[in-house]
């Protein structure tokens, strides 16, 4: 027999835990009780989790091929049965295109992340670990990267590399990494006088040991925290990339490139360029939401 909901409840509540995993358990559902007390940071959450899930199945939907061209069915608007958000000039159906390219979008967005994250808290870390010549080495190279406008720098990589979806990711990834140093250094520079880092020296703990199982661990949930609030900065990136021809390149369902690809038509056939445009800024609201939602939750000025 299950106990009750008041027992769990209080279990894992409590100010004296038995065990480290009832700690755990319980810090965790401390944070996601202030995380759901905010109805705007769910509402962000309910967004990436359907954008998740359309990008997950998209396939395995009975929508119509995205690449598909029926010149008869061109400039559809929408409301038909056959083609909800309408068709684009050759005819090739909105919704599907759209649902398919969330996949390449969230992909692009994801792949920066898990490029940039690392980069920037091991620079970060590590120049706020050592100090003196490796700090002022670290640092000033983040500073002349830093010195140039992300969307600038990130056109002109691109513009070099030329277009793709990796290079794109490639551009994006080296503009987008100085923050993450910045605030990881900031944080190590916190961490590092610490009383269990002191603690941890004493025992014997050597540099690398410290500054691998104690100091990133503990900047990681700031930098994630950034790392959210980044991704809608980072698609509004993809999406400037694609638009300009910088991104993917045709006939990839790129939303970028569905705007760009419907400005031609815009006052005749409003939905080609507006409907891409519209989930764009609902996915970059939905990451800002969640993104403060989370830094709610890990302000370590809150209480827990």
């Amino acid at each position: 027999m299950k106990p009750p909901r008041k027992e769990w409840h209080a279990w894992l509540l409590t100010d004296t835990p038995a065990s480290r995993r009832q700690a755990a358990l319980g810090l965790a559902y401390r944070r996601w009780r202030r995380f759901a007390s905010n109805p705007l940071s769910v509402f962000g959450l309910v967004i990436l989790l359907l954008l998740i899930v359309f990008a997950a199945i998209g396939p395995l939907l009975p929508l119509q091929d995205p690449l598909r061209q029926v010149l008869s069915d061109r400039l559809l608007p929408p409301g038909s049965p056959s083609h909800w958000f309408g068709t684009d000039q050759l005819g090739r159906d909105i919704l599907a295109r759209l649902v398919i390219g969330s996949r390449l979008t969230l992909s692009i967005a994801i792949l920066v992340v898990v490029l940039v994250v690392p980069v920037g808290l091991l620079i970060g870390t590590t120049a706020g670990f050592c100090g003196g010549f490796v700090d002022t080495v670290l640092m000033r190279l983040t500073d002349i990267a830093l010195a140039f406008p992300k969307i600038v720098l990130a056109l002109a990589f691109a513009a070099a590399l030329g277009p793709g979806v990796i290079n794109a990711v490639i551009a994006i990834s080296i503009t987008a990494w100085p923050p993450y140093a910045r605030l990881a250094r900031a944080e190590t520079l916190r961490l590092v006088q610490a009383d269990f880092i002191h603690v941890a020296r004493l025992q014997g703990a050597s540099s690398m040991r410290i500054l691998l199982r104690y100091i990133v661990p503990m900047c990681s949930s700031s930098v994630i925290v950034r790392a959210t609030l980044d991704m809608a900065g980072i698609i509004l990136t993809v999406a400037g990339l694609g638009f300009l021809g910088l991104g993917a390149q045709p006939p990839s369902p790129e939303w970028g490139f569905m705007v760009a690809s419907g400005r031609g038509v815009l006052l005749d056939a409003w939905w080609v360029a507006t409907i891409p445009g519209i989930a764009i800024l609902l996915v970059s609201l939905g990451f800002n939401l969640l993104g403060d939602g989370l830094r709610d939750v890990f302000d370590p000025h809150q209480g827990g």
